[in-house]
């Protein structure tokens, strides 16, 4: 059986025989037979590499965190994570630069300060995932939405279906002027406004023929 430990854009973990291309981090969330108690520990909510340094870790070990995976990167920002800044230091910086340009009253905020707003934006008081609405036209790329029960990414002017395997156009499309439900945290929406969106990584499915030749040796290593 797969552990339950594939988080979708809603924050919760499934269990989900794919693996994913991007890892997470919320603190120790199983027990010693590797079921999980609890949907977070810690408010530091954080998307890591599939591999850093040559570590090798065992799945939920005893006294250890457990391993998240998301599908991709604007996954794991729906569902409330930012870069680690140990494994992920560039995507860190960029996203601390971004929250800056987004942010110009909350110049030099700690990551701890960071997490805390990320925190009271992502979780209701009763722990359900927090959402709000806006017009789908004023979203930018990297926005992750609700549609009719489904997940749907903005993504080059296309609206894609998430799925754990990858995204299909969804069809038909919603209108540019309608008001949607948004998963995405609204401060991260603000700093893909800003910028941010251009260094996401999405998952290969969203990508046109040319560009998946160019990619070949990256779609290698991550079904390695």
């Amino acid at each position: 059986m797969p552990l339950q430990n594939r988080v979708d854009p809603y924050s919760q973990l499934h269990a989900v025989s794919t693996r994913g291309t991007f890892m997470g981090n919320r603190g120790r969330l199983h027990n010693a037979e590797r079921q999980i108690l609890s949907q977070w520990k810690v408010r530091p909510w954080i998307t890591c590499t599939l591999s850093f340094k040559a570590c090798k870790r065992e799945l939920m070990a005893p006294n250890s965190y457990t391993e998240l995976f998301f599908l991709d990167e604007p996954t794991a920002y729906a569902a409330g994570h930012r870069p680690c800044a140990e494994c992920r230091r560039p995507a860190y910086n960029s996203f601390k630069q971004a929250w800056a340009r987004a942010f110009p009253e909350q110049q030099d905020l700690t990551a701890k300060a960071i997490d805390n707003l990320l925190h009271a934006a992502r979780l209701n008081e009763d722990g359900s995932q927090r959402t709000w609405t806006a017009k789908l036209a004023d979203l930018p790329d990297g926005s992750m939405l609700e549609h009719g029960g489904e997940c749907v990414l903005l993504w080059r002017k296309i609206q894609w279906r998430w799925s754990f395997t990858g995204y299909m156009p969804l069809q038909p499309a919603t209108p540019a002027g309608e008001g949607v439900t948004v998963l995405t945290p609204e401060p991260i929406v603000r700093l893909f406004a800003v910028g941010l969106a251009e260094t996401l990584q999405v998952h290969l499915s969203t990508r046109m023929p040319s560009e998946l030749i160019d990619s070949q040796p990256v779609l290698e290593r991550l079904t390695v």
